[in-house]
């Protein structure tokens, strides 16, 4: 199964100082059909004019990445770090049993990123933070992971069986994904337009998918996007043997 999301079908709010698509419920949005898809729960379209940004606030069990598109993001946080974030960096943080952070734009120009969150394999882990760079020759005409839990190297890591890949695709070019049985794809458009497997979308549009079958991606036009390889979360919830239940002797 493939489904496209329209652009306009994203949830936009306009704080002034912050402008932003919720493609999940999130805050004063809420959805119950637009929950999560397999463990990712957020993935959030960000603009912050000059001088403003996010005050210190808490995170717990959750892994954020934050990948910046244009402009720089200034963050710290409760367990020591502070970082400038640019274009080409991708940062992590583990929140884990739980952390503060700010994220603040002291830059003259607007920041554009997205924020993604992703539900961690395992709770109860320490805060923890991981960002690094790349440069955008990296991921020309090619899947290029920049953030996964699934052992690549010289990304940055995170505690969960998923990855994100980055790529700008040249007009007329062509790329394939083997999608493992019982996973999913959740793939966005910056900019561009692509088939996915026959089906079209355009810049802003996103796709959730559920197939056995390799992924087919052609380019129509220069194309920047963001695809995600996921778990399906098939399972989650009561085991086996507790769904058996349990009689208690009087």
């Amino acid at each position: 199964m493939l489904e496209i999301i329209k652009s306009g079908q994203r949830h936009f709010s306009d704080f002034g100082w912050l402008k932003t698509f919720w493609l999940f419920s999130f805050a004063s949005y809420f959805d119950p059909n637009n929950i999560q898809f397999g463990p990712l729960r957020v993935f959030n379209d960000d603009v912050v004019k000059p001088g403003t940004g996010f005050p210190t606030h808490p995170h717990n069990e959750m892994e954020i990445i934050t990948v910046v598109l244009e402009g720089e993001m200034t963050h710290e946080d409760s367990i020591g770090n502070k970082a400038v974030i640019k274009v080409g960096d991708v940062q992590r943080m583990s929140a884990g049993t739980g952390l503060t952070h700010s994220e603040f734009n002291l830059a003259d120009t607007p920041v554009h990123f997205y924020q993604i969150w992703i539900l961690p394999d395992t709770p109860g882990l320490k805060p923890s933070y991981d960002q690094r760079n790349f440069q955008p020759r990296d991921w020309q005409n090619t899947l290029l992971p920049i953030a996964s839990g699934m052992g690549f190297n010289d990304v940055v890591s995170f505690h969960t069986d998923a990855t994100i890949y980055r790529c700008e695709l040249e007009a007329g070019r062509s790329l394939s994904f083997d999608q493992t049985s019982g996973r999913r794809l959740f793939l966005y458009l910056r900019t561009g337009e692509i088939t996915v497997d026959g089906q079209r979308l355009q810049a802003c549009d996103q796709a959730r998918i559920d197939s056995e079958q390799p992924l087919s991606l052609h380019a129509m036009l220069n194309t920047d996007f963001i695809l995600i390889d996921l778990p399906s979360c098939k399972g989650w919830g009561y085991n086996q043997e507790t769904l058996d239940g349990e009689k208690k002797d009087d």
